[in-house]
């Protein structure tokens, strides 16, 4: 665990889409990182096709440039492949804190990580019922909320963080064609990040408008998927900065 600071800055992006081709291009960004922040969140889709060429691409990038730690969770490119454990093995490797239901404390900061599900939200939450494909898709989805549940309530830190790739919220949804909204995450995440009173929370996957919002709570949500950072901050490094307190203000 790094020093106890009085303030944590926070940088987090997601769908970076690391390819076999990409080795070079992430080095401005994470230098950038490496003056703004003192941890990077990554909110999935780490790789363009779940491969594990992409991964020790990423990997290079990251031993090579990034001087801060790296808290990240997979997406569903990650998962595309079918060899997700391959990828995380060797993000971790690297020094990543690659995060599947697990918590970690960075400099007074708790981060609970998950990948997250779809299934959509609110009245049109797909519900566990008819067919045993229905059935296992949701479950799927109850299984990552019991996981980011889990980890949030290992951490003991005052700031509370949770990292994830699909979305918890419809609002940050807003902008997509709506008959793809409950493939772009699932309501039931919402309810342990409430229940925790996170602090904030970074997901990735959507890339359309409404890069903020909050939940029913009031809790802060920002979507950092890259190509909504270039889209709604062109003058700005691709990625989200937040100020956090440890110092119990």
């Amino acid at each position: 665990m790094a020093d106890v600071k009085d303030r944590v800055r926070l940088a987090a992006v997601g769908d970076i889409h690391a390819t076999k081709s990409s080795q070079g291009t992430m080095q401005q960004l994470f230098s950038q990182i490496n003056e703004a922040a003192d941890v990077l969140l990554l909110c999935g889709d780490l790789t363009d096709y779940g491969l594990p060429e992409e991964a020790q691409v990423l990997a290079r990038e990251i031993t090579t440039a990034l001087k801060v730690p790296c808290v990240a969770v997979l997406g569903n490119h990650d998962f595309e492949s079918g060899r997700q454990g391959e990828v995380r093995d060797i993000l971790c490797d690297a020094g990543v804190h690659v995060l599947d239901g697990e918590a970690v404390e960075i400099g007074g900061v708790g981060f609970a990580g998950v990948k997250g599900f779809a299934g959509g939200f609110g009245r049109a939450t797909l519900g566990a019922w008819g067919e045993a494909a229905v059935k296992g898709f949701v479950q799927e989805a109850i299984e990552e909320v019991l996981k980011l549940e889990a980890a949030l309530a290992r951490l003991r830190t005052q700031e509370r963080v949770a990292v994830l790739h699909y979305s918890p919220v419809r609002a940050t949804c807003e902008g997509e064609p709506p008959e793809i909204f409950a493939f772009l995450g699932t309501g039931r995440l919402e309810e342990p990040i409430n229940r925790y009173r996170a602090r904030a929370v970074f997901h990735g996957h959507a890339h359309s408008r409404s890069p903020e919002c909050a939940t029913a709570r009031g809790i802060p949500l920002y979507k950092v998927a890259i190509p909504v950072m270039r889209r709604h901050f062109p003058v700005q490094p691709p990625f989200r900065l937040l100020k956090l307190s440890t110092a119990g203000e």
